[in-house]
């Protein structure tokens, strides 16, 4: 997975898998990646300091229960 955020556009994105998509516009300026068997791959929020309350949310972020799991 990979977690970007680019300032210039205020851009959040997260790809869950690289492989080609179809994206669907969810509502204005978030979009969802979804691959050739629907999955969903990505997504796209534009505006993302405005719609998460400012560039401060941007300092931390926090990962729960996140790990690799062993075959048994």
């Amino acid at each position: 997975m990979k977690i970007s955020y680019d300032s210039r556009a205020d851009s959040l994105s997260i790809i869950f898998r690289d492989t080609t998509v179809t994206t669907h516009e969810l509502e204005p300026g978030i979009a969802a990646d979804y691959d050739s068997d629907g999955r969903l791959a990505g997504l796209e929020i534009l505006d993302a300091a405005e719609r998460f309350g400012g560039l401060s949310t941007f300092s931390q972020v926090t990962l729960e229960g996140i790990g690799l799991r062993q075959a048994a």
